[in-house]
């Protein structure tokens, strides 16, 4: 059998050790990885291995050459021009693949009984077999789902922690029939999660999926690169050593020499030609490269440390890695988490802090105390964006300086000529950034049209007029109001999906910023008219004139926010009697206690002016909440009823789309009207790009996020929906008071329980083996469905924290208050027993 080595990447997440090695280059117990790999494959007897390279292809040709050396024949396929991704690559090799091979990732480090695995392909006859494993904390991994008979059910790449179904991740090991080739476009990019697996469980072929047993460490960042290290040299992975092992737990190279007072704390690896002075103390887990010189009195605290690389008298190393040929004077303090570059030279008595990264080629001056990455920036994120768009508190994570970067390699991403749109809120903070952000895409080449300070709407709305490729919006948070916001939008207005969003981060994180000549460096313009081309869509998906007879008569809260500025000139063309609260833009951003407090008070004017209704906006003209004529708030679930009621009797055999752990009021508003409802993950991305994908949609989104109406542009919006609430009132002939007593009586629960981040995978998994396949929904999280009624439970992972969400669901109260306590009762229950078990 031949085996596929993957070798071609980059290892953007290794930086700085990979500025001048390809990933599967970087030593791991002086070993590179894919020399460990090819061991592996020897101890499985695979001793025909193809090397497909990109990066750096000649630093694997050297080294390896045919093989013979290792015991393996060796031939290589080089990517000239461009990637074409995992499988891409093995299709160029359809050739010399006539029969079962196997494809292996050429950055992980790995004793899986690769027999075992092909034993299982050929007994399950399989055209694709996946060699899976279990990780506690599968987000960064692809997740895959398996039935009794181990078949593959569905798949799931880097999934967020509200799309954990499992914790079995594929481990980019394959065993693969050669006809499944003939599916994949020649001289084209394609990948084998992404496009050929997924192709073959559509069409329906055999494939499998083998939980193998045995270590498994995917080497894809800086923290698994040092663990990889630890767990290699306390053999909790067999991996042949370099060197012979002199005493129990202490391996040494050739012509090394260690003076007599040094001690040694097994286990440790030593190179060759090493020197080691007096009273240095080395303590277990340390590995240390080729052609190292460590001087007097060394504290060495479980580093790695890289061939030729100078250690002065007195320093100090904890749990940090440092690259080949760096050379540091004396008394120099490297804590844990550092990552040093190769051939960096580090003053005498400096001090680098924790988690600090440095280039390769950089000097430290003597007495220097570096607490920031140097080349990176003040901030080292690991990934850019959140759930929704990049956060940070203001002016501490989301500084100008990283603005500048971020709009960069937004910029960079972007064809040299392109045009975006940015805008702001009204805060001195969202100006200062959105500034910023402007710099860094004019320094690569991009053209701005300056929207300034407006809702973001209006944002969304003139994103496509503007025939531009892209928008940003900056505002302080919704929800935290010490933190901002900075959202990405697509040429229709949508939120950009997690693979632009990833290639953001690449950018950002590789320093891979185009840099133009100063005659290209981008203009900036400030389109005009912009209220009233958005007054002008505004109008075309309304009723005016039921509006300009309905003598409604609202109260409008602004909270001091932009939207304030901007719908009283909207209403006013309408002839509504709109009296206008907190309209006043404030700099200071408004805290949850004080909008509720103005709640409260919004109530009060209505049942004293006796209008029809009252309403507060915020986030930037995105969300709402109502107050009916009797001064009683609807939010929440209730406003996701009443709107979706209102709508669909207007718009009859219309579709709505909601996320999925709305209410079953929406089901059953939809079922009195013939209409049909569309269920999405619980994130904003997912709800605009449905809302605009699925033909005959009236209206998305939900009382906790917004409103969307497809036909106006593709965001949540709070203004246009306050107008469409009085043209639908005036029509129906109806009062809220009225619609709220047509709505359906759900008993709609939610709680929240801590759960560790490691834990959320296993829990998934756990509930996805335990409930009734067929009342299984996976959309988002695991909802489990009663057959033929409304009644469910929806358990869903927090994005972001260490809580997992419960949602029950029922006509019933009885059965919601039982069925929240059960599933509360056996979530608790686990993950007591995987801590305790951890």
């Amino acid at each position: 059998m031949r085996a596929v080595l993957m070798a071609g990447g980059s290892g953007t997440r290794l930086r700085p050790l990979t500025c001048d090695l390809p990933k599967p280059m970087v030593p791991v117990l002086n070993r590179p990885i894919a020399e460990h790999i090819l061991n592996l494959l020897k101890r499985n007897s695979i001793t025909e291995v193809i090397a497909t390279l990109h990066y750096l292809p000649d630093v694997m040709r050297d080294y390896f050459q045919d093989g013979s050396e290792f015991g393996v024949e060796m031939t290589y396929a080089v990517e000239e021009e461009q990637p074409l991704g995992t499988a891409g690559c093995v299709k160029n090799l359809e050739e010399l693949l006539q029969e079962t091979f196997l494809v292996i990732s050429g950055d992980s480090i790995t004793d899986f009984d690769l027999q075992k695995a092909i034993a299982f392909h050929r007994e399950k006859q399989s055209k694709a077999t996946l060699v899976l494993t279990r990780v506690p904390n599968p987000i960064e991994f692809g997740v895959v789902i398996t039935d009794k008979e181990d078949r593959i059910q569905r798949f799931l790449e880097k999934p967020s922690s509200s799309e954990i179904f499992s914790d079995t991740v594929n481990t980019g090991t394959y065993i693969l029939e050669p006809e499944v080739l003939k599916y994949l476009p020649k001289n084209e990019e394609s990948d084998f999660s992404q496009d050929l697996f997924p192709l073959l469980l559509e069409i329906g072929a055999p494939m499998y999926g083998y939980v193998a047993e045995g270590y498994w460490c995917d080497v894809g960042h800086l923290e698994a690169y040092r663990e990889s290290q630890y767990d290699a040299i306390d053999k909790k992975v067999l991996v042949d050593f370099a060197y012979r092992e002199i005493e129990y737990g202490i391996w040494m190279g050739e012509n090394t020499y260690i003076d007599p007072t040094a001690i040694i704390e097994a286990p440790v690896l030593i190179g060759n030609n090493c020197r080691i002075g007096a009273r240095t103390r080395i303590e277990g887990s340390t590995v240390i490269g080729d052609n190292v010189t460590i001087g007097n009195d060394v504290e060495l605290n479980r580093p790695i440390i890289g061939n030729g690389v100078t250690i002065g008298d007195e320093c100090s190393l904890s749990a940090c890695v440092v690259a080949r040929g760096t050379r540091m004077d004396r008394r120099v303090q490297i804590a844990e988490g550092v990552v040093v570059g190769a051939l960096c030279n580090i003053g005498e008595e400096s001090q680098i802090n924790i988690g600090v990264r440095i280039w390769p080629q950089k000097r430290i001056e003597s007495g220097a105390t570096l607490n920031i990455n140097l080349i990176w920036g003040n901030i080292a994120h690991r990934n850019l964006f959140s759930q929704r768009g990049v956060t940070g508190l203001a002016n501490i994570d989301i500084t100008p300086e990283f603005a500048v970067k971020l709009g960069a390699a937004y910029g960079s991403t972007l064809k040299h000529g392109s045009s975006v749109v940015v805008s702001r809120d009204q805060r001195s903070v969202s100006r200062m950034v959105s500034r910023s952000l402007i710099a860094g895409l004019m320094s690569v080449g991009i053209d701005i049209q300056n929207l300034e300070s407006t809702a973001i709407p209006i944002s969304r709305t003139m994103t496509p007029k503007l025939g531009v490729q892209g928008g940003v919006h900056v505002r302080l948070h919704p929800e935290r109001h010490e933190d901002m916001l900075i959202e990405f939008f697509d040429e229709k207005g949508i939120n950009i999906p997690k693979p632009k969003e990833k290639k953001i981060e690449g950018a950002y994180f590789k320093e891979d910023l185009r840099r133009v000549h100063s005659i290209d460096i981008g203009d900036m313009s400030y389109p005009s008219q912009i209220i009233e081309t958005y007054r002008k869509t505004f109008e075309t998906q309304l009723d005016v004139e039921a509006i300009h007879t309905s003598n409604t008569k609202i109260v409008i809260d602004y909270v001091y926010s932009v939207s304030g500025a901007i719908l009283p000139q909207i209403l006013g063309k309408f002839s509504c009697d709109a009296v206008v609260l907190n309209a006043s833009l404030r700099q200071r951003a408004i805290s949850t206690e004080e909008r509720e407090v103005l709640l409260v008070q919004l109530g009060h004017v209505v049942e004293a002016l006796k209008a029809n209704f009252g309403v507060q906006v915020s986030a930037n003209g995105e969300l709402f909440i109502l107050v009916d004529e009797s001064g009683l708030q609807i939010r929440g679930e209730e406003l996701t009823a009443l709107m979706v009621n209102t709508i669909l009797t207007a718009n009859p055999r219309g579709t709505v789309v909601v996320p999925v752990n709305t209410s079953s009021a929406v089901e059953q508003i939809a079922r009195r009207h013939d209409g049909r409802v569309i269920r999405t993950k619980v994130n904003p991305t997912a709800l605009m790009e449905a809302t605009q994908n699925n033909p005959n949609v009236v209206l998305g989104g939900s009382g906790d996020m917004g409103f969307i109406f497809p036909h106006l542009h593709p965001g949540f919006d709070a203004m246009f929906s306050i107008a469409k609430l009085i043209e639908m009132l005036t029509v129906q002939e109806r009062s809220l008071t009225q619609v709220r007593t047509e709505l359906p009586k759900v008993c709609h629960k939610s709680q929240s329980l801590r759960c560790p981040l490691k834990t959320k995978g296993a829990l998934m998994r756990y509930l996805v083996e335990t409930e009734s396949p067929e009342a299984l929904e996976l959309i988002d999280g695991v909802k489990i469905v009663e057959p033929h009624s409304d009644n469910w439970v929806l358990i869903l992972p927090d994005a972001g924290e260490s809580l997992v969400h419960i949602y029950t669901n029922s006509d019933s109260k009885e059965w919601a208050d039982k069925y929240s306590q059960i599933y509360r009762s056996k979530i608790q229950k686990f993950i007591i027993t995987q801590q305790v078990n951890d």
